[in-house]
């Protein structure tokens, strides 16, 4: 990856104007091209505008949020209602990044109608594209969106919306599951997804999925050969304290940062050194 400067977004996944939002369009060019490309979830302005600015070409306001900024215990949870702040707060944080929104539980399953009204309350609080869960069986739902002129960002393989509450976190693929898979892939692609998430897929399903696509696959736990990478950023940074998905790199402690900042601002609160003359009006 080549950057002209410290601050600079690459140009690699979109247009040669670094003003240019990047879009859907670009994220296919690089696949064409060979080239593949890092995408991670973004849910306030702060990390958004870190993403943003340092070259992540997608930000997905995942349904992610449900445990990792409300609290909850499972993505069941988390309401449209509580998605769409984030989103906005994403989309007006970023300048080049693409930001996709994750439709929650309960959102889009009913039908056409029900998945088109939700996907236009996330396209007017800023997204420039949304995502749901599910291969053959959401196939109405995407073609609905992506006739409405909505980009739809699917996602199939390991489904945490709905699996969790069957059988809790399995690979998906394995053995005569594995053409299930590849059936559900091809069958967003038809609806007229513009990417495919996969998810917790055996890596060899996935590869030969993303071989099979024209549109660009995005693996979690899916292998190396998929189009792009996601994680959820606190994985990612490790904000997320004890043992993860096998699939989670950590790259940073940055829990480990903020305790050891906290601990020494209540130290020196104690004891009486903070603030100092330099912190106090006269």
């Amino acid at each position: 990856m080549i950057m002209s400067s410290h601050n600079e977004v690459p140009s690699l996944y979109g247009p040669a104007k670094k003003s240019s939002r990047i879009r859907t369009r670009d994220l296919l060019a690089a696949k064409e091209r060979g080239e593949k490309w890092p995408m991670l979830t973004s849910y306030d302005q702060y990390t958004a505008a870190i993403f943003d600015r340092i070259g992540i070409p997608v930000l997905l306001v995942g349904d992610s949020a449900a445990n990792n900024v409300y609290g909850y215990e499972t993505t069941v949870s988390v309401t449209p209602e509580e998605l769409l702040p984030l989103v906005a707060a994403v989309a007006r944080s970023t300048s080049r990044t693409l930001v996709v929104a994750d439709l929650p539980f309960g959102s889009y399953e009913a039908g056409p109608t029900q998945a088109l009204e939700t996907a236009v309350r996330f396209m007017k609080a800023g997204a420039h594209a949304v995502k749901l869960e599910g291969g053959v069986r959401m196939a109405e739902q995407i073609k609905a969106l992506t006739g409405a002129g909505i980009p739809v960002m699917a996602h199939v393989g390991f489904t945490p919306q709905s699996e969790h509450l069957i059988g809790g976190y399995r690979v998906a693929g394995r053995a005569d599951q594995a053409a299930a898979v590849v059936a559900d892939a091809h069958a967003v692609a038809e609806a007229g997804a513009f990417s495919v998430v996969l998810e917790m897929v055996m890596s060899d399903v996935a590869a030969q999925i993303t071989k099979e696509l024209s549109i660009p696959t995005i693996g979690i736990g899916a292998g190396p050969h998929t189009d792009g990478q996601v994680l959820v950023w606190q994985d990612m940074a490790g904000m997320r304290e004890g043992s993860g998905p096998r699939f989670v790199k950590k790259y940073a402690d940055v829990a480990g940062v903020i305790a050891a900042a906290a601990t020494e601002f209540a130290d020196e609160v104690r004891g009486g050194v903070f603030p100092a003359e330099e912190h106090s009006f006269r």
